[in-house]
């Protein structure tokens, strides 16, 4: 699961970051307040890349989901873009959870002294 989450997490770093150059257009938005917003976003996506598996991360994720659909209302593609990675997140946790459970079926079943 974490390998498929942090994937979506590096994801969205880039789209926050992209997600400000076109903020930056805006006359309703100071270039401060864009890049002390997207910054703080891009640099919680990648802390929740090692965070995924502690306790409470998962549920971070889903609150940077909605962040950057919510992140709509000042850039409307963004409506778009979050719900996509929102959808990958869930995938990323779906089957995340699934491959780890399929991974740890097959470690219970070698033989004891087998390392492949």
């Amino acid at each position: 699961m974490r390998t498929l989450c942090a994937s979506t997490l590096i994801g969205e770093f880039f789209v926050i970051g992209f997600a400000g150059l076109v903020a930056m257009k805006s006359d309703d938005l100071t270039m401060t307040a864009v890049w002390t917003v997207c910054g703080v976003g891009m640099l919680f996506s990648l802390l929740l890349c090692g965070m995924i598996t502690r306790p409470g991360g998962v549920q971070l994720g889903w609150a940077l989901q909605i962040a950057l659909i919510v992140s709509g209302f000042l850039i409307p593609a963004m409506f778009f873009l979050g719900a996509v990675f929102a959808g990958l997140w869930w995938a990323s946790i779906h089957y995340g959870r699934q491959i780890d459970a399929a991974k740890a079926r097959w470690a219970s079943q070698q033989p004891e002294g087998s390392h492949n």
